[in-house]
């Protein structure tokens, strides 16, 4: 899947070929994989777990934010 993380003042991660991106969400943490089903939510002040096919994962620290999934593109606004 496509993902995109972006603030106010740079684009964090912008890249295909995710498997896995884990987030925390304000009422727990929770992951999506491709080809998750249609999603809106709030995301609360902690890291982002990014999984690339072979490569290891990376994390971002965010301050909150929303997230949106739609046909295989995750989209990231974040504080």
């Amino acid at each position: 899947m496509r993902l995109e993380i972006v603030t106010p003042d740079t684009t964090l991660f912008d890249g295909d070929n995710v498997h896995l991106v884990q987030l925390p969400g304000i009422d727990g943490s929770f992951e999506v994989m491709d080809h998750h089903a249609p999603l809106i939510s709030v995301l609360k002040k902690g890291s982002v777990k990014v999984v690339i096919r072979g490569k290891d994962p990376a994390f971002f620290e965010i301050n909150g934010g929303v997230i949106e999934v739609l046909q295989n593109n995750v989209l990231i606004l974040a504080e």
